[in-house]
């Protein structure tokens, strides 16, 4: 037996609870090594004279990585304080007892002295984890305002461009979107299916990104003003629509007072302490990249000399974000922040954050942006999720670029769902392109079949989709500043067929999110050489099995009840045959065919296989 693979954390994503009375318990062991997983669990204050310790629960074994298993179990506790260890048996048939002081061996002994167990001392509902319950049931859409719609010419800023006259965006253009197009094209997201609105920032600042913020507490003028905000979130939960806003403090923009001010008065200014500054005054030598100096003497987002970073410990600056984070829930009704740059901002500024903003709306849904391993700020004191950008690159990585197998796909995307607690996981942000990325079409090189395949198989994992504005039309575009085209409005080159898509999948997501949510997932086949991805969700005595089309030759699955598919054909009442690029759902259970099955005339499955090319996409009726 493998000891040293064998892991677990008592308070962690191993140990934690997930409603008010059930416990997940999760156990880490070297792959294939461990033949049974058996949990020994009971009251503290009754090891001895109860003997418990000798009832013992099977644990599941669940997801697998290329290097580990991991195991599973949901137990609860009469008293809501719970002892427990695991009984593990090798494939070499050794048992051992591991608890909180390590191995032993399985004997009375050992069972018998409490300081071997791992504990929860009680059950504090006030330290569970809780996730919003609406943000499992949320389609977002992505909107970079300034591009998203022009509804009111005359606040746009000087030099404004008419609406996508290039091809290709400058860095520095402005197209004079603003908050008037969001509300004019409501019914454009109720008509999608979308109920979740991401903005990106739409404070007062002089990009047209504006990430670079000048006053917190005012809408920028070229989007519109406080009064419009309110009415399009007012509008926007009459259709039952949250709405998301991205809040920028890990740094300021180079025109915010307070670093005019530092600016101005140097060390003697009233703000020096907000800034991390090394030298006065302040300092920095232009480079022909606007963005980049490499001279600063003061700490920026990046090499950035006009985006000053923030100093989060410091107590005018923590009371003066959380106003901001207090003021826009409280008179505005949002819903959500989006934190940018949250990984640079410390701990402390970040639990502070989640206790204001969670007083002010318990169900507010606070969301970071990190890119990494993010366990340090998901204990349930800081965020309730961050931008899956981990699980989803791993999506990429093989469909997109093909730069990983597919066992390391499912290798990868299990790692990821054990890292974090299940609630966790269930609202995960997951996005294929955004601002800060090219277009999701655009790096499948406009292999639109391609394109839909990665949509569809995101859409049917665990956390919640968010869908790039434009996306729906088919719109391409290379990195930063490409992918912030102007919103296709042109209903004569917009491509319908790829909204229909897009709306079917939605549809589909929304009916079954239940299941997708809060199932367990299930891999049935995985086959490298073929490119076949069979794998299913189940929740509550229900299905939604999917099986996907990864490689260059059609496979032949039952019928059965196809609820959802793309690139298929029906051979016969009982036959269809998957193309390559192709998917089908299943509300129920669904068996994958052999080409090598007996019971199939494979000669005439061959005679009677379409091209790639002439077979068409099938919508749900």
């Amino acid at each position: 037996m493998n000891t040293a693979a064998i892991y677990h954390q008592p308070e962690s994503e191993f140990a934690y609870l997930y409603s008010p009375n059930k416990m997940h318990i999760r156990l880490r062991t070297g792959r294939g090594d461990i033949k049974k997983v058996d949990l020994i669990n009971g009251d503290p204050y009754q090891l001895e004279h109860a003997e418990w310790f000798k009832i013992t629960s099977p644990m599941e074994k669940y997801l697998s990585t290329k290097t580990h298993d991991y195991w599973t179990i949901e137990t609860s506790a009469p008293y809501r304080r719970l002892s427990y260890a695991f009984k593990i048996e090798g494939m070499d048939d050794t048992i051992l007892f591991y608890g909180d002081h390590g191995f032993f061996p399985y004997q009375e002994t050992t069972l018998k002295a409490a300081s071997n167990y791992f504990k929860l001392p009680y059950f504090h509902e006030a330290d569970r984890f809780k996730a919003p319950q609406w943000v499992k049931e949320t389609v977002w859409y992505q909107i970079f305002p300034e591009r998203f719609a022009n509804g009111d010419p005359t606040n746009d800023p000087k030099g404004t461009l008419p609406w996508a006259n290039k091809e290709h965006p400058d860095r520095d253009d402005f197209y004079g979107g603003d908050l008037q197009g969001v509300l004019d094209h409501l019914d454009h997201f109720t008509d999608l299916g979308i109920n979740g609105l991401y903005f990106c920032p739409i404070f007062k600042a002089s990009s047209n990104h504006k990430y670079d913020t000048i006053d917190y507490f005012e809408i920028d003028p070229a989007f519109g003003d406080k009064a419009l905000f309110k009415t399009l979130v007012e509008e926007c939960h009459k259709r039952g629509i949250r709405v998301m806003l991205d809040a920028v403090f890990n740094h300021m923009g180079d025109f915010s007072p307070q670093w005019q001010d530092v600016i101005k008065n140097g060390a003697d200014s009233a703000f020096a302490d907000w800034f991390h500054i090394h030298k006065f005054p302040v300092s920095y030598t232009p480079t022909a990249n606007f963005e980049f100096s490499d001279d600063i003497t003061y700490d920026t987002f990046a090499f950035t000399p006009h985006m000053p970073k923030l100093n989060t410990a410091n107590k005018e600056v923590q009371e003066y974000l959380l106003a901001i984070a207090k003021y826009w829930i409280d008179e505005f009704d949002i819903d959500a922040w989006r934190l940018d740059v949250a990984n640079e901002v410390d701990h402390r500024f970040w639990r502070k954050f989640h206790d204001v903003c969670t007083d002010a709306k318990s169900d507010i849904y606070i969301l970071g942006e990190i890119w990494h391993s993010s366990q340090s700020w998901l204990q349930g004191d800081e965020f309730h999720a961050v931008m899956n950008y981990a699980f989803t690159d791993a999506i990429l990585s093989y469909f997109v670029y093909q730069t990983i197998s597919l066992s390391k796909l499912v290798s990868e995307l299990n790692h990821q769902l054990m890292l974090y607690r299940e609630q966790t996981n269930q609202i995960m942000f997951n996005v294929l392109d955004s601002h800060d990325t090219p277009r999701l079409l655009t790096i499948a090189q406009n292999n639109k079949e391609l394109m839909q395949q990665v949509l569809a198989f995101t859409y049917l994992q665990k956390g919640v989709p968010c869908l790039y504005y434009g996306d729906e039309f088919s719109m391409t575009g290379e990195g930063d500043p490409d992918c912030r085209k102007c919103m296709n409005w042109d209903s004569a080159t917009q491509d319908q067929e790829m909204y229909a898509f897009v709306k079917a999948l939605i549809a589909f997501r929304k009916e079954h999110q239940p299941i997708l949510s809060e199932g367990k997932l299930r891999w049935h086949d995985i086959d490298e050489q073929t490119g076949i991805i069979d794998f299913a969700y189940e929740h509550d005595g229900k299905t939604v099995r999917s099986i996907f089309n990864t490689g260059t030759s059609p496979i032949y699955i039952e019928k059965d009840t196809i609820v959802f598919s793309a690139r298929t054909q029906s051979l016969n009442e009982n036959i269809i045959e998957l193309a390559p690029y192709g998917f089908a759902v299943s509300a129920d259970m669904i068996e994958r065919i052999d080409k090598n099955d007996s019971t199939i005339d494979k000669h005439t499955l061959v005679a009677r296989s379409r091209s790639v090319s002439s077979l068409s996409t099938q919508f749900p009726r």
